[in-house]
């Protein structure tokens, strides 16, 4: 049985075959995870280690180059990266990308596990993959009206004891961190004249609270038919309990401890600042798990918090700050318009040409039915809706209007007859069109395979818009070859075919008929009007900015700042709180969160530095290039001793994932550090007059100043102290020492032992602080110890055991490639580099180097696909050569696209480069299977000229569509669609010269072909 007759008997099921399929769409969209970026293992692991209190050179020998060389040691590591600053190191290690990273990070565990034998003593190692999720998904701020009844110490309190375990609970969320607010604690503070008088020691007070705090089991008591826990149950529950607690007791008298010390209730030492919109708050950080929905988290979360809010103070305001997921939604919201729209407009084209409403039905419900089939795919192969195949869905739009119109011309094409057999005679036709329509999507299919051998950012990206296109495209096929003739029997009248050509296509098929004929007699003429189109191709690409990733309007930004180091918190707080008046003066900005001694994905950081992050108004507003830079331009007007970094958040992210978060980064290596830190500064002010660098930092970190305490033993001798002893008396006037905790209202609460606080507060008073000597007198510090002021230590930086200074820069207004070669330039400068000084460009640059030499081998593999199924399709070397050349010469009409419209050659533009390859050839194919239609007794340029004329009113009605459908997107409409914008530029830039390189220069190029000599036609 032919396969047409069975398809026909079989109409009615496979027609609801295709309603079955758009409702399971319709499901699957409504189950499919939600994020923002595609699931990608990012190949790093990072690595802390806190060694206490010692030099960044002593830490460099004891800790950081032991765990250098033995990460460098476990198999598959690329690089190991470490920052050494006084008492602690951070190391990132490096794995290739598709290295399995769980099996990484047990390596790496077990690498660190078998080294902490051999560091110093109470060395704390921490390791944590680098993934998405090490940041929040989502975050609120608790800021309190009235802050005489709600303080923040209770703000907090209300975070940890109700808001935790709310959102804790729900599915997907990961944890949840408290930033912010007062933590309450009981203080001891002890006052040393009164310990001397009444010979009691800070070691009597530790013991006596841990004797008095008792709470443990004694054993079982059986009496009859009962079975009892006995329970030392000691407990104390006010600061009047601790003072009563018992110290000493003699013949004359008791010692309590409220006769040594002062107990009260207060916050615990915090060196942050936290807060929100200009008020002290707390920040509620919300992390979700790896698999989790995106937008689903989020709308249960925001529908748990909004039921219980009516439980919390009504003096307490509750504010979402952050919302990552805020731009897919709204991914998602303009693909769907761009989709709408596409497919509208394409609709007006088929219906100004065809004329008839039914036919264009049948094409238009092509586009939703393969979208409903792509979603289902999506969901049963595990993959998730985010921003590269929300682009790959509507990027796809436009082909699967090519593959449906050419489909529905070549089924109006077919002869009429009666019904019954008009019906089968459409499947028959479409059957017989089997061949160019899968030619032509193999086309664009066989470019999609190269990217699966792409690493980097750009293949972890990348890929899952290729696998959402080939689904697309795949189905597309299926369904136009399938469906499209079942729809146009169930649509169109028994006997309708294709309508008469109008007036103006009579006039433009017989314009066109002309001119094919005078340039087949002239072929030259046509290819030498190609010259001028390679030389503006050629020009384009030499005046085409390049960059990294498409830039997209996030709506926020982050500003990491850093004050001198060694400033007080109190003083950058002054700093910071002047940036935020600049802030708020600013309309577009909406709220805006503050951390100081934090930052925003939960990492500390010293007192003198912290982020900003600003969420910007969602209605209409200025650009938020401008207003970064407006508000970069007036912080560093007005508030000096300030240093200042901006960046839209998932650049930020990206950088931080793949640890390099600067655009610019010039690593200079060496060995001398005096003399690296002078090469730093160099290169720094050889960048000081490239227009459009930011953020300028010369790499040179060095850390607070220090106060030494040298005692000297033998003056410590003689009051009967020790060095040690004097440390630890030290310690408890300027930190304290926790020395237990309570339990009290469902909570436990700290106990901190201090010695005479406050009174060393400031640097002078110190050496006058009393010490307590074993035989009951006091000494000052002064008095067995000498004080020496020492300067901030420099953080050591390394790559691969090599000591390195990395100066670091963004760009801003500037593309990075003019950018990048500037400072090439500049650093070219000859005696800028000492001998055994080198240096090497890394940072986002770096990426971009690697990404461009990917997609170029991609782009090179394509070809030579796209040239086997050409020989595959054709068996001729001719045709195949000549069809080739039409995509390679739309390239240069590419780099005009993106030239005119200003945008950048980045990853994403030079995927739709890689894309034009297989779309022209697309229409290429269609041409030459007119063409084999044709009579083979005709002369040659005669068949050219019937192809040509039947194939003009599909390709430009293909080329249309295609570019009105990817229109919405290249005019970037709605937030989010900005990632796919350069791609839509560059397609639509190839198809604008598709029309006359397909219909004008290829007859012309394939006719001078074929009058070659034979041995050359051939081979």
């Amino acid at each position: 049985m032919p396969f047409s007759v069975w398809i026909y008997q079989h109409r009615r099921s496979l027609l609801f075959l295709l309603v079955i399929l758009c409702l399971a769409g319709v499901f699957s969209y409504q189950k499919l995870k939600v994020s923002l970026f595609p699931h990608t293992d990012f190949p790093r692991i990072a690595v802390s280690l806190d060694a206490g209190d010692r030099s960044a050179e002593q830490m460099l020998l004891e800790a950081t180059q032991p765990a250098e060389e033995r990460l460098r040691q476990i198999p598959g590591v690329q690089s190991v990266r470490s920052t050494t600053s006084r008492g602690s190191a951070d190391l990132s290690v490096s794995f290739p990308w598709g290295q399995p990273m769980d099996l990484a990070a047990l390596q790496v565990s077990s690498a660190l596990a078998e080294l902490s034998a051999s560091l110093p003593s109470g060395t704390t190692i921490q390791s944590y993959r680098m993934d998405p999720t090490r940041f929040p998904i989502l975050a609120y701020s608790l800021k309190s009206t009235d802050l005489r009844q709600l303080t923040t110490s209770q703000l907090r309190l209300i975070a940890q004891m109700q808001l935790l375990p709310l959102i804790s609970g729900i599915t997907g969320v990961a944890r949840v961190e408290i930033q912010g607010g007062d933590t309450q604690e009981f203080q001891i503070n002890i006052d040393p004249w009164r310990c001397q008088a009444l010979g009691i020691s800070a070691q009597d007070v530790t013991e006596a609270i841990h004797n008095t705090l008792v709470l443990n089991a004694a054993g079982r008591l059986e009496d009859h038919y009962k079975l009892y826990l006995t329970l030392f149950a000691n407990t104390l529950n006010s600061p009047q309990a601790l003072e009563n607690t018992l110290l000493k007791t003699t013949a004359t008298q008791t010692i309590r401890l409220g006769d040594v010390a002062h107990v009260q209730v207060g916050p615990a030492p915090r060196w942050q600042r936290i807060n929100s919109d200009g008020q002290e708050a707390v920040l509620l950080l919300i992390y979700q798990q790896p698999d989790a929905n995106s937008v689903a988290l989020t709308q249960d979360v925001q529908r748990a918090l909004h039921l219980y809010k009516p439980n919390l103070p009504h003096t307490l305001q509750l504010i979402r700050w952050y919302q990552q997921s805020q731009l897919v939604q709204a991914a998602v919201l303009s693909v769907r318009d761009a989709v709408l729209l596409g497919t509208l407009l394409a609709a007006l084209v088929l219906l100004l040409f065809l004329r008839n409403l039914r036919i264009t039905l049948v094409a238009v419900i092509v586009v939703p039915s393969v979208i409903c089939g792509t979603l289902l795919l999506m969901y049963a192969l595990g993959m998730s809706l985010n921003i590269m195949t929300l682009g790959g869905i509507a990027a796809s739009v436009g082909l699967i209007m090519d593959d449906a119109i050419v489909m529905v011309e070549q089924l109006m094409r077919s002869p009429a007859d009666t019904s019954a057999h008009r019906e089968l005679a459409r499947i028959e036709a479409a059957q017989n069109f089997l061949r160019p329509l899968f030619g032509s999507t193999a086309a664009t299919l066989i470019i999609f395979i190269p990217l699966a051998f792409l690493t980097g950012v750009t293949g972890a990206f990348f890929k899952s818009l290729a696998l959402t296109m080939s689904l697309s495209l795949l189905l597309s096929f299926s369904l136009c070859w399938l469906m499209v003739p079942l729809l146009a029997n169930l649509l169109l009248r028994p006997a309708e075919t294709d309508t008469e050509p109008s007036r103006w296509e009579h006039f433009l098929l017989r314009t066109y008929a002309h001119t094919l004929k005078h340039l087949l007699q002239r072929p030259w003429i046509a290819l030498a009007l190609v010259l001028p189109l390679l030389g503006a191709g050629f020009l384009a690409w030499q005046h085409v900015g390049s960059g990294f990733m498409p830039s997209m309007d996030e709506g926020g930004f982050t500003i990491d700042y850093r004050t001198r180091p060694g400033t007080s918190l109190a003083e950058t707080d002054r700093l910071v709180r002047q940036m935020e008046q600049i802030i708020q003066s600013n309309p577009n900005v909406k709220s805006y969160s503050r951390r100081t001694g934090a930052q925003l994905g939960g990492w500390l950081t010293e007192a003198n530095a912290g982020d900003i992050f600003i969420h910007l108004q969602n209605g209409p507003r200025e650009s938020i290039e401008n207003i970064m830079e407006d508000i970069r331009r007036k912080i560093l007007a007005r508030v000096p001793g300030l240093d200042i970094e901006m960046a839209q958040l998932m650049e930020d992210l990206i950088g931080d994932l793949t640890a390099v978060p600067q655009p610019v980064e010039i690593k200079i290596f060496g060995d001398n550090p005096q003399v690296l830190n002078r090469l730093a500064n160099r290169v720094n002010r050889q960048l000081e007059d490239i227009p459009g660098l930011v953020d300028r930092r010369n790499g040179i970190n060095p850390s607070g100043d220090a106060l030494n305490i040298t005692v000297d033993p033998h003056k410590a001798a003689q009051f009967a102290l020790t060095p040690e002893a004097v440390y630890q008396q030290v310690r408890l006037s300027l930190q304290g020492q926790p020395i237990g905790r309570l339990f009290i209202h469902q909570q436990m609460r700290p106990i901190r032992l201090w010695w005479n606080h406050n009174a060393s507060a400031q640097e002078k008073d110190l050496l006058n602080l009393p010490l307590l000597t074993p035989g009951g007198s006091t000494v000052s510090l002064g008095a067995v110890a000498t004080l020496q002021a020492q300067s901030g230590q420099n953080q050591i930086d390394r790559e691969n055991l090599k000591r390195m200074v990395a100066v670091t820069a963004r760009i801003e207004g500037q593309d990075m490639g003019r950018t990048l070669r500037l400072i090439k330039k500049k650093l070219a400068a000859p005696g800028l580099f000492p001998a055994t000084y080198y240096y090497h460009l890394g940072g986002l640059y770096e990426q971009q180097q690697q990404a461009f030499h990917g997609l170029l081998r991609v782009m090179l593999a394509a070809i030579a696909l796209v040239f086997l199924l050409l020989l595959f399709l054709y068996e001729q070397f001719t045709l195949a050569l000549a069809m080739l050349c039409m995509p390679l010469l739309a390239l240069s009409a590419v780099f005009m696209g993106l030239w005119l419209t200003q945008a950048e050659l980045n990853i994403s533009s030079m995927m739709g480069m890689t894309m034009v390859v297989g779309i022209v050839t697309e229409a290429g194919i269609f041409y030459f299977c007119d063409f084999d239609a044709q009579h083979a007794d005709l002369p040659l340029e005669n068949r050219l000229i019937m192809a040509g004329t039947q194939r003009l009113r599909p390709i430009l009605m293909t080329t249309l569509t295609a570019i009105l459908t990817l229109l919405p997107l290249a005019c970037t409409l709605g937030q989010g669609s900005s990632m796919q914008q350069p791609l839509a530029i560059a397609i639509i830039s190839g198809l604008c010269v598709q029309l006359p390189l397909t219909l004008l220069v290829l007859p012309c190029l394939y006719l001078s072909l074929q009058r070659l000599p034979g041995k050359f036609r051939h081979h």
